[in-house]
C-alpha cells in the first residue's frame, strides 16, 4: 500500500491527453431482421459488406491526481455498399424481389464518456475499473437504385457499460495494454423502457503495444473486437411499418495505428 500510495504522489496532479485511432474495419458477422415475418438479412453475403473499411477513433483523457480519469470518445462507423439481391428479401413488410439494384447504409456511431479509477495509481502502470456511459445513434436504409422501395430504421439512445483498461510497461519505453466496455441487459433496463422485450449486448476490447516516443508521445499497434446488437420486440413502435420486432447483431475486428498526445502536466 506505501509503494501505491508514493507511485500516486509520482502522477501528476492534472494530465490531458488527445488520443487518436486510424485503421481498417473486417466485418466478422453482420445480420439484420426487421419483423417478425422478415428476412434474415446477412449484410457480408446479401449487403456487400466483404470489403475492409476505414475505421476512425478519436478520443480526449483528463488524469486527475493519477486516479481518476475522465474520457469522452467518439466512434464514426458509417458502412454503404450496392449491391443485386440474389433472393427476394423483405423489411418491414416490404419485399425487394430478386435482381433488384439495392443501396444499403448502416450506420452506427456512438458517443462515449466513461470514468475510470486507477487501483494502482502509478504514472506508468495502470490497472483501472469504471464505468461508461455511451450513446448510439443508429440508422439503417435500403433502396432500391431507381428509388421506388424505400425502409430505413432510426434509433437514438443510451447504453451504460462497465469498463475496465490494463497499462503495463515492458522496459523504459515499451508498454502493452488492454481495454474493454461491455454490457449485456434487457434493454427495458437499459433504456428505461417498460414496453420494450428487447435484449441488447455489446462489447468493445482492445489489445494494444506501443513505445513512448518523447516525453508527450506514444505510438501503439491496436488490435480491437467490437460487436452487439439486440434482438426482440418494442410495443412502443413509431414506425409506419412493421410489428416492432428486431434482430440485429454485428461481430468486427479492426487493425489500427494510435497516437496518444499528453499536454505538460499541470503539477
Amino acid at each position: 500500500m506505501a509503494g501505491s500510495a508514493h507511485a500516486a504522489e509520482d502522477a501528476p496532479r492534472v494530465e490531458l491527453r488527445a488520443v487518436g485511432e486510424l485503421g481498417f474495419l473486417d466485418v466478422l458477422a453482420h445480420s439484420l431482421r426487421q419483423g417478425s415475418d422478415g428476412t434474415i438479412f446477412r449484410f457480408p453475403e446479401d449487403g456487400g459488406q466483404d470489403n475492409l473499411y476505414t475505421f476512425v477513433r478519436l478520443s480526449a483523457e483528463l488524469s486527475l491526481h493519477g486516479r481518476h480519469t475522465l474520457v469522452f470518445l467518439v466512434q464514426p462507423l458509417d458502412l454503404q455498399t450496392q449491391v443485386v439481391l440474389r433472393r427476394d428479401v423483405t423489411i418491414d413488410e416490404l419485399t425487394f424481389p430478386e435482381g433488384t439494384n439495392l443501396d444499403v447504409r448502416y450506420a452506427f456511431p456512438f458517443y462515449r464518456a466513461s470514468y475510470l479509477y486507477d487501483l494502482l495509481g502509478g504514472a506508468e502502470r495502470e490497472l483501472s475499473v469504471g464505468a461508461s456511459l455511451q450513446l448510439r445513434n443508429a440508422t439503417f436504409v435500403f433502396t432500391s437504385a431507381d428509388g421506388t422501395l424505400r425502409r430505413t430504421s432510426r434509433d437514438v439512445g443510451p447504453v451504460p457499460l462497465l469498463k475496465v483498461r490494463v497499462r503495463w510497461p515492458l522496459g523504459p519505453n515499451w508498454w502493452v495494454g488492454l481495454e474493454a466496455d461491455g454490457s449485456y441487459a434487457p434493454a427495458a433496463i437499459i433504456n428505461g423502457d417498460s414496453d420494450s422485450a428487447t435484449t441488447g449486448a455489446l462489447l468493445d476490447a482492445s489489445l494494444r503495444g506501443g513505445v513512448r516516443i518523447t516525453d508527450q508521445v506514444d505510438v501503439f499497434l491496436n488490435l480491437r473486437y467490437l460487436g452487439g446488437g439486440a434482438r426482440g420486440t418494442s410495443d412502443d413502435n413509431d414506425d409506419e411499418f412493421g410489428d416492432g420486432f428486431t434482430s440485429n447483431w454485428l461481430s468486427t475486428a479492426t487493425v489500427s495505428l494510435g497516437v496518444q498526445y499528453r499536454l505538460p502536466a499541470l503539477d
